[in-house]
Parts: C-alpha cells; sequence; structure tokens
C-alpha cells in the first residue's frame, strides 16, 4: 500500500506469503522503502528490500536497497545510485509495450556499461510469452541472471512467479546463485475481489 497503485495491506502480504510458501519476498513498491523495511521484521520470511523506479526512460528496480532512491534520475544515474549502496540492479518487464518499461535504447546503453545485473525474463503480468522470450534472450546476449516476478499489486498474485535457487548470503551471493536458479510461473491477471477498506495516507521513504 506504500505504491499509488495498490492497496494490498501488511496483513494480507502476510497472509498470502503463508499461503504461497515463499522462503524470500522482494518488495519493490514505487518509489519508497519503508513498507519492506517495516515488513522485513514481521513477515514469515525473508525480505530483500527494493524499490521500483522511475527514469525518464522507463523503470528499473533496485535490490538490497538501505535508502531510497529519487525518481525521474536517469538510467544511468539510477543504476549507479543502486549500486552506490551495493544492490542489484534489476529489469523489470522489458519490452513490455503496455508497461513503463525501460526503452530498448536505454536498456543496451545500461547493459553495454555493465550496469544490469538482472533481466526479468519472467513477469506474470506479461500477457504475451513472447516478450518474455524476447527477455530471456536478451540475458543470454548479455549473460545476465534471468529473473522472474509476480508483479503483484493485489495479495492473490503473490508467488505467480518466482526463481527456484539455493540459499544466498547478501547481494554478491544472490546474484550467483541466481544464475543457477530455475524461474518458476505463469500468466496471473485475475480480478481482485472487491471489499471496501480504508487505507491510511503514507509518507514515500
Amino acid at each position: 500500500m506504500w505504491s499509488g497503485d495498490s492497496t494490498t495491506t501488511p496483513e494480507e502480504v502476510h497472509e498470502a506469503v503463508t499461503e504461497a510458501g515463499l522462503d524470500v519476498l522482494c518488495i519493490t513498491d514505487h518509489h519508497a522503502i519503508r513498507g519492506a523495511t517495516e515488513l522485513a521484521a514481521t513477515l514469515p520470511c525473508r525480505v530483500i528490500v527494493g524499490e521500483e523506479m522511475r527514469t525518464h526512460a522507463g523503470e528499473i528496480i533496485g535490490l538490497f536497497l538501505t535508502e531510497r532512491i529519487p525518481h525521474g534520475l536517469s538510467p544511468t544515474a539510477s543504476a549507479e545510485a543502486i549500486r552506490g549502496q551495493g544492490g542489484v540492479v534489476y529489469i523489470p518487464h522489458p519490452f513490455d509495450p503496455m508497461r513503463r518499461n525501460l526503452a530498448e535504447p536505454a536498456l543496451r546503453e545500461l547493459a553495454e556499461a555493465g550496469l544490469v545485473d538482472a533481466v526479468e525474463v519472467l513477469n506474470a503480468k506479461t500477457s504475451l510469452r513472447s516478450l518474455n522470450e524476447r527477455a530471456a534472450h536478451f540475458a543470454g546476449e548479455f549473460a545476465l541472471a534471468a529473473g522472474a516476478g509476480s508483479d503483484a499489486h493485489v495479495p492473490l498474485a503473490i508467488g505467480a512467479a518466482f526463481v527456484e535457487m539455493p540459499d544466498f548470503d547478501g547481494p554478491t551471493d544472490f546474484l550467483a546463485k541466481l544464475r543457477d536458479g530455475r524461474v518458476v510461473g505463469h500468466h496471473w491477471d485475475e480480478h481482485r475481489p472487491w471489499k471496501p477498506r480504508v487505507l491510511p495516507s503514507l509518507p514515500n521513504d
């Protein structure tokens, strides 16, 4: 609920993680890390604190963050800021024209500069398999780690896509183990059951 495009509460995340049986959850609210840092202390799984930030050329995710990165930076500045925290630069839903994907010229420029760590090769909200396959081809072209994401804006979607991988210790080991992982998941785009809710006004920090 720290993202402007979601109303999922901490209690709903806790229930969904338990039902899905996830060992690790990457929480990447838009322009905020407060929700992730708070949930890290309460969820029945490990939490990787992340942020999905908007650049002028599209969206980039930073994983293993300790501070929020401002949106509106260039892709290069965003990636460098993530790396400056010892974080992982993760590119979500590339090549999907229905999303705020990072434009291909900017993506290639980042990859050629060695500023991309992982590319999402399975996004559960991307309906066309060909787009995920294109992302997998790009990851192979630049020898990047392959990731998967539920892109869950509702609790029922949590766990729709994930990577089976060995346990890890920190961002460097995470990337090494991600390369040995197995991408699992499917397209998920169901409607959320309606129910009334009142959510607090939350600062983006």
